[in-house]
């Protein structure tokens, strides 16, 4: 006979499945990281996708570059299993792209599926602030002015 979880719509407790976490020059596809973490008791699938934007405090942006410290890669596995272990999700996937981006280009998306969209979304929200505080992962803003600068840098 199968138990139930505590939480009365559930069969099993939460798999907190890290199904990918990447950090590479290779661009990222929000819709195959939703796939990834899509489960057949997952009622909610929440992507978040943080793209370049054009501008920057008032000013034109032509691009970024994002440089990562050779340990990047294994500072987000151990963030997201941070998160994942104190979540009740079902599956997490995490990716962030260093090199050059262009505008419009996906720089860091996190999915995340659950039994309901609370606990998706409030994971999702818990890992983007989580990774961006501690990924070692740097940005040089290129301005449309032929000029660059170094954001939120130590």
């Amino acid at each position: 006979m199968t138990h139930a979880h505590p939480d009365s719509s559930r069969i099993h407790p939460p798999a907190r499945d890290v199904v990918l976490c990447s950090v590479s020059n290779d661009p990222i596809d929000a819709q195959a990281l939703a796939e990834l973490v899509s489960r057949d008791g997952a009622g909610a699938v929440v992507t978040f996708v943080g793209a370049v934007r054009d501008q920057d405090h008032g000013r034109p942006v032509t691009g970024i570059e994002y440089v990562g410290h050779p340990t990047a890669g294994r500072v987000l596995e151990e963030t997201v299993a941070k998160v994942a272990a104190r979540s009740e999700v079902e599956a997490i996937a995490v990716a962030h792209r260093i090199g050059t981006l262009g505008i419009g280009d996906a720089a860091f998306v996190v999915a995340v599926s659950g039994v309901h969209r609370r606990e998706a979304f409030e994971t999702a929200s818990e890992l983007v602030d989580e990774v961006k505080h501690h990924l070692p992962v740097w940005k040089r803003q290129l301005l449309a002015d032929g000029t660059d600068e170094w954001v939120a840098c130590p």
